[in-house]
């Protein structure tokens, strides 16, 4: 099982590396997409948790 993560973790790592270095423009918006989903998740839970206060 350590060995499947280990090769799992090894073979992201060379497809983010690939991608950053054939396509870094595209690299780039997906990482600003991801954050902009992270954002809006965040300010989600906090709107659900003002609302459970009032």
């Amino acid at each position: 099982m350590a060995q499947a993560k280990k090769v799992t973790f090894w073979v992201l790592a060379v497809f983010v590396g690939y991608t950053i270095i054939h396509s870094p423009a595209r690299a780039a918006e997906l990482v600003q997409i991801g954050f902009e989903g992270i954002s809006d998740a965040a300010k989600s839970i906090g709107e659900f948790m003002t609302q459970l206060i009032n």
